[in-house]
């Protein structure tokens, strides 16, 4: 039985950000990667991805998912279909369809508006916060009848600050349009810095003016048992690495 982690902001609808452990898969994959970009046996991933779906009591087809570009593009979603358009964040009004948003250390954010009944998901690494992707599925929902002021959002596991080590180039793109954004940066080792990007992108969600937004507090390096980290694996140099799922439906 697949255990996701939850957010208490999200009570009242179905969600849930998926860990490693169950499924399928074999290897360095080893448990329920979802990531079909992934060199995974595709029989595995689908075997995985059904079991998520079946988790919300959905047929496969139920599972809506992106071909995730590190963009700031936003999808509405109306009618289920087993495509992969290229975008970076779902949202939907529509109940039944199941918003599933793959990660291994970005971050997967979850919306929800109690209200207004309409979900969002979106998959926001440093480039798609910094460019927007958290604004733009908010403008999104809003087109389908939310409003901003009842929308509350959860950041799921993703790298935190003390595994993020980043260059000054990427001190300086992150802060190119945004000064203020240097307080989300520690000094670290010579001339390197560790990122804060929760804490960034939780600043983001708080400017737009949404009801309230967190994060989990899980961070994807740390704990390689039970997540999923592409950075983790990069330094084990394998060839590979598999993808965590997060989800939310109406």
């Amino acid at each position: 039985m697949l255990k996701p982690l939850k957010s208490d902001l999200l009570r009242g609808v179905e969600h849930g950000f998926f860990t490693r452990l169950g499924g399928h898969s074999t290897g360095i994959y080893k448990g329920l990667n979802c990531g079909r970009g992934s060199e995974d046996e595709p029989a595995n991933v689908r075997a995985n991805r059904r079991a998520v779906a079946t988790h919300f009591g959905g047929p496969e087809t139920s599972l809506q998912s992106v071909h995730q570009i590190h963009s700031k593009d936003v999808m509405v979603v109306e009618v289920g279909s087993l495509d992969t358009p290229k975008a970076d964040a779902m949202v939907t009004s529509t109940p039944g369809l199941v918003l599933g948003i793959l990660t291994a250390d970005c971050q997967p954010v979850l919306f929800f508006d109690a209200q207004a009944k309409v979900i969002g998901a979106a998959h926001a690494g440093s480039k798609g916060a910094k460019t927007g992707v958290l604004q733009n599925t908010i403008t999104a929902m809003e087109t389908l009848g939310a409003d901003r002021c009842n929308i509350c959002a959860a950041i799921g596991p993703s790298i935190s600050q003390k595994a993020y080590e980043v260059g000054p180039d990427f001190v300086d793109d992150v802060c190119s349009n945004d000064t203020k954004a240097l307080q989300f940066f520690a000094k670290g080792k010579g001339d390197r810095y560790q990122f804060d990007l929760p804490g960034y992108s939780l600043e983001i969600l708080q400017a737009t003016g949404i009801k309230q937004a967190e994060w989990t507090g899980h961070c994807t390096y740390s704990n390689p048992g039970k997540f999923y980290s592409y950075r983790h694996s990069m330094h084990k140099k394998e060839h590979d690495y598999g993808r965590l799922i997060a989800c939310i439906t109406l």
